[in-house]
């Protein structure tokens, strides 16, 4: 019994240093938790609505918490004013035109402060500036929206179930289409037609691919060098001859109009009476008259022979034209 008496004390004192071993480990975890003995810095930001954002909230940044939300109070007439500690060591990314918005730990978790944008060729954020804010949309405006699409969905749902109910009642086109059979025979062979159709298609086209191919082919061929086509359109030379050949050729082809035209002309005037050839041609009483002219020619020469060779057998001249055959010898 002495002996327990006499440890007593030092049971004690070991409970009591476990105890405030226990009781400092657990200030330094919760000052751990929340940044307690970390250097910060503080900065602000002005929202319409914090929508129930407590003292000691955190705050985010890209998802990372950097700090606490120091002190919450009224700006102004209605806004709120939130005060933020921030870690130094997130100082650097924080910058000036960063902005800050109120969201939440989770679909219905705590409210925090995250702060979100900024650009890097900006300053950095410092102690006491005041951030942009953005209003986020509340959990009250997410339950709204969807209690107003739950109306929107149950309209689309009653207006469906009308539609059905007509089609199986076989009102409307729609409900013909579905439940009569000629309909849908016809359908089927116009799905048919355009099946045949898209495989005609598909024949032209593979057609017309081949003829490309060939025209690839052609064109090919022009560039290669040792053709004549592609020598007519390399060599200058050559070139500049056959354009030489068709200005000639051309030329020639407006000659031959020229002629044409003046070969025309001259058969024009050779049906018109106006001229001495047109007449001859064309007037059967000149034509007759010059018939009769050179009968008379005809008929005056051979007297004129007959007066000729009785003119040698004259006396008179006899002995002339002797002498002019003997010197014709």
């Amino acid at each position: 019994m002495t002996s327990l008496k006499n440890n007593r004390p030092v049971i004690v004192g070991i409970f009591i240093f476990l105890g405030l071993a226990i009781l400092v480990i657990t200030i330094f975890t919760l000052g751990g938790q929340k940044k307690t003995f970390v250097r910060t810095f503080t900065i602000n930001a002005i929202f319409n609505d914090v929508g129930g954002l407590l003292t000691g909230g955190n705050v985010w940044f890209s998802g990372v918490k950097v700090g606490t939300v120091k002190k919450i109070s009224f700006y102004g007439d209605s806004q709120v004013q939130v005060t933020m500690n921030i870690e130094r060591d997130a100082e650097a990314h924080i910058h000036k035109d960063a902005k800050a918005k109120i969201g939440s730990d989770g679909l219905i978790g705590n409210k925090i402060v995250i702060i979100y944008g900024g650009d890097p060729k900006k300053p950095q954020v410092e102690k006491d500036d005041f951030l942009s804010v953005e209003k986020a949309t509340s959990t009250d405006d997410m339950l709204a929206t969807l209690q107003e699409n739950n109306k929107n969905l149950l309209e689309i749902t009653k207006d469906f179930k009308s539609i059905t109910k007509k089609i199986d009642s076989g009102e409307g086109t729609l409900a013909t289409l579905i439940n009569d059979p000629t309909i849908a025979k016809k359908l089927s062979s116009a799905a048919d037609n355009l099946q045949e159709t898209l495989a005609n298609l598909k024949t032209v086209s593979e057609g017309s691919k081949n003829v490309l191919a060939n025209l690839q082919d052609f064109s090919g061929k022009l560039t290669k060098k040792g053709n004549s086509i592609n020598d007519l359109a390399s060599d200058t030379v050559v070139y500049k001859s056959v354009k030489a050949t068709l200005a000639q050729l051309n030329e020639a082809s407006n000659s031959v109009t020229k002629f044409t035209a003046n070969l025309k002309t001259v058969s024009d005037k050779l049906n018109q009476k106006d001229n001495a050839v047109g007449v001859l041609l064309n007037d059967s009483e000149t034509a007759a008259s010059m018939k009769i002219t050179l009968k008379n020619l005809e008929a005056s020469s051979k007297k004129l022979d007959e007066d000729l060779e009785a003119l040698q057998h004259n006396f008179l001249l006899r002995r002339f034209f002797k002498k002019k055959e003997k010197a014709a010898l």
